[in-house]
């Protein structure tokens, strides 16, 4: 009896344990199902909507680039194309000058700290080491500034001030360029829209009678060259007033850094002079 008790024991354990492994591998299996359904259901709905989306994207440049052809073509190829080519050669101008501006911009405390520096160990043939050595405008007027100094102070207080109007000069360059295309492209919108209005009177009067479409029509075609040139006006105004303000830091910048640097000449003459 012992014997067959052990025996039903230990077949009643193996047949637990079976059981036991059978349900935790199906516990386990059905998380991991539902996981993947889920999964896939969320990674199925962005990939339809990212689609969705590029297609309405595409749609809508596509429209856009539709509707403005339409309109450059009613507005008339001439007007439409010269209005245009102020806007070409504007943005290029101002671009130069941006580039130009931001790559003139120095650091003046540090350039003035080198050049003090160099005045008291080298003296001026090292300041104005110092100075070739530095690109922009600042480094230029310290350079002929220091270059004058055997003639005396007051040469190069004189030569600091001509050489900053020079400097001046070079960095307005081109703005009255980018200012007349500012003027030009409103102008030649009005005179399309002048042009386009008395071909609407001509219609009229070839017609014989006033008709709403061949009205409505003219002044159209003559509206969208004067919107065109307007915009573009807008556009390279708002370019010019941020080179203004760029060259106004630069100004300000070579005036301030002039002045410390006619103080350190005179310091320097003090010095050497004792």
């Amino acid at each position: 009896m012992k014997k067959i008790f052990a025996t039903l024991t230990v077949l009643a354990m193996f047949s637990f344990g079976s059981v036991a492994v059978m349900a935790q591998e199906a516990a386990e299996a059905a998380p991991v199902a539902e996981e993947v359904t889920v999964d896939s259901a969320a990674v199925e709905a962005p990939v339809v909507e990212a689609e969705e989306v590029v297609e309405e994207a595409e749609g809508g440049i596509v429209a856009l680039h539709k509707t403005l052809k339409t309109k450059f073509i009613e507005g008339g190829a001439g007007f439409m194309a010269a209005t245009l080519i102020c806007l070409v050669f504007g943005l290029a101008l101002c671009i130069e000058r941006i580039i130009y501006l931001s790559l003139s911009k120095t650091n003046t405390k540090a350039l003035l700290a080198e050049v003090e520096a160099a005045l008291k160990n080298g003296g001026i043939e090292a300041a104005l080491e110092v100075c070739r050595n530095t690109r922009g405008p600042v480094a230029s007027i310290f350079y002929q500034g220091l270059s004058r100094y055997s003639e005396g102070v007051d040469v190069v207080e004189k030569t600091v001030a001509s050489y900053g109007g020079v400097q001046l000069g070079l960095l307005e360059k081109n703005l009255s360029w980018i200012s007349l295309f500012i003027s030009i492209a409103p102008s030649l919108g009005f005179l399309g829209t002048i042009i386009g209005m008395i071909q609407a009177f001509d219609k009229i009067q070839q017609v014989g009678d006033i008709s709403a479409t061949v009205v409505a029509g003219g002044i159209k075609v003559a509206l969208l060259t004067t919107l065109l040139g307007l915009i573009i006006a807008i556009i390279l105004q708002v370019f010019y007033n941020y080179i203004l303000s760029l060259i106004e830091g630069l100004v300000n910048e070579m005036e301030d850094s002039s002045i410390s640097l006619l103080d350190l000449v005179v310091e320097y003459d003090a010095a050497q002079k004792k």
